[in-house]
């Protein structure tokens, strides 16, 4: 399973959005700090859920990568648009 599939997935489990979209941006970052080459390195994350209802842009970011575990670490770059 690709990096961009586990993300989806986890972020699906843990948030039931109503909107998701993951998309691996690596490509354009090659030759930058971070990108070694081998690709699934930055990612933009576009999620809308209902779990995210009355918390604040820090607590909605630190409840995705809660959700996303080790993901994190793997990566360099997480780019993220959450709202409800």
């Amino acid at each position: 399973m690709s990096v961009r599939e586990q993300i989806e997935t986890k972020l699906q489990q843990a948030f039931d959005p109503s909107e998701l979209h993951v998309v691996d941006d690596s490509d354009s970052h090659r030759g930058h700090a971070g990108h070694d080459g081998l690709g699934e390195s930055h990612f933009n994350v576009r999620i809308r859920s209902a779990e995210f209802a009355g918390k604040n842009r820090v607590m909605r970011h630190r409840m995705v990568h809660k959700a996303l575990g080790d993901i994190v670490a793997r990566i360099h770059a997480l780019a993220l648009d959450i709202d409800v």
